[in-house]
């Protein structure tokens, strides 16, 4: 089976790819390392050529609402149209859990268009919901942190490791659609 990771050169996606090949499927890491970019849509056309399954773990550069809303509906756009010319069956794309929760946030607002763009598309889809990583755990603490003060939000979180993820995702990738959210 041919399944093109986009993203597949970051923290899910490397871990994505590898477990893909262990399996013996045929795993295209598709990033802007290696051609693809999916704003613009070059090399998209070349990279799902004869793919069954696409796989998008690619994330906004930023967190800004608009910036972030920007991205997602773009590349996401541009994904699903490249998807239909190109005849793949199954589009997997990763997601928060709560999204449709968290719409005061500019960031979740634009993860809830990318989801309603996916839910539209006549491609038959899959939508992996994680969440956060431990793997961030440092970056969330120090962007909480100024000087010697550190200010958390008091909400509870239940991370997970970035290889749980890849697995989860793995799984779904390589099963038939659900049209749904897993």
């Amino acid at each position: 089976m041919k399944i093109v990771v986009i993203g597949g050169s970051g923290l899910i996606g490397s871990k994505l790819v590898r477990k893909l090949l262990e399996q013996g499927h045929q795993a295209v890491s598709a990033a802007l390392d290696s051609g693809v970019n999916t704003l613009t849509g070059e090399g998209l056309a070349e990279a799902l050529d004869s793919a069954d399954v696409v796989v998008d773990v690619s994330n906004s550069p930023s967190f800004e609402g608009a910036a972030a809303l920007k991205f997602f509906e773009t590349s996401t756009g541009n994904l699903l149209e490249a998807e239909e010319v190109a005849g793949v069956g199954h589009h997997v794309a990763l997601s928060v859990v709560g999204t449709e929760r968290l719409s005061e946030s500019g960031y979740f607002r634009a993860k809830i268009a990318q989801e309603k763009l996916i839910k539209r598309s006549s491609i038959d889809y899959s939508i992996v919901h994680a969440t956060q990583f431990y793997e961030f755990i440092e970056r969330i603490a120090s962007d909480a942190t100024d000087g010697n003060t550190v200010r958390v939000a008091p909400v509870l979180i239940q991370p997970m490791a970035a290889e749980d993820v890849a697995s989860a995702v793995g799984r779904i990738c390589v099963g038939s659609p659900v049209n749904g959210v897993v």
